[in-house]
């Protein structure tokens, strides 16, 4: 069994929940409590080993750069960069593509559901849909009829897909340590 990986995960479970609910409840994720959790993982990788830290810091950083684009595109608030960040310096080095893969189908089903509960208006994915396939609709008008982004209907707390997506490549890398032992 790997331990630092149960550690992580014991560590790691009361921060993402308490992010989760906070981005749910309140679309916003403290500074605080974000370097926080990258402050005491990037203290844990240092007593691994320096060469873990590194290795860290780099998927870090290229889970970090996931959400770069949507940043720029006010799609993801820098909350959200963050907290991948620190998502990437816990998961550990080499579990970038893992990582990535896996907060966005929870991502990905978080707003499948919230949009079966109508917690999110449609109107957004309508637009892009009859952009891409109907050539006779007006863009500019259908633009004009939207939302703004910044209303609370558009937006989905991505905190939480991260979290899931972290605590999903947690357990996944603790089940083939287990598999590796046996």
């Amino acid at each position: 069994m790997d331990y630092l990986t149960l550690g992580k995960i014991i560590l790691a479970t009361p921060w993402l929940i308490c992010l989760s609910i906070r981005d749910f409840r309140k679309h916003e994720l403290p500074n605080t409590w974000v370097i926080g959790g990258i402050l005491v993982m990037a203290a844990i990788a240092l007593g691994v080993s320096g060469n873990y830290l590194i290795g860290s810091l780099v998927t870090a950083f290229f889970s970090a750069l996931f959400l770069l684009l949507p940043f720029f595109l006010r799609a993801a608030g820098a909350g959200d960069v963050k907290m991948l960040f620190a998502a990437g310096l816990i998961a550990g080095p080499g579990n970038t593509l893992n990582l990535v893969l896996l907060v966005s189908l929870a991502g990905l089903v978080l707003a499948c559901v919230m949009l079966f509960l109508r917690k999110v208006d449609p109107a957004r994915i309508k637009h892009f849909c009859r952009c891409l396939f109907d050539f006779r609709y007006d863009r500019a008008e259908g633009r004009r009829n939207l939302p703004p982004p910044e209303t609370e209907s558009c937006r989905v707390p991505f905190g939480m897909a991260i979290a899931t997506g972290l605590f999903l490549n947690l357990l996944l890398q603790l089940l083939y340590s287990m598999e590796v032992a046996i």
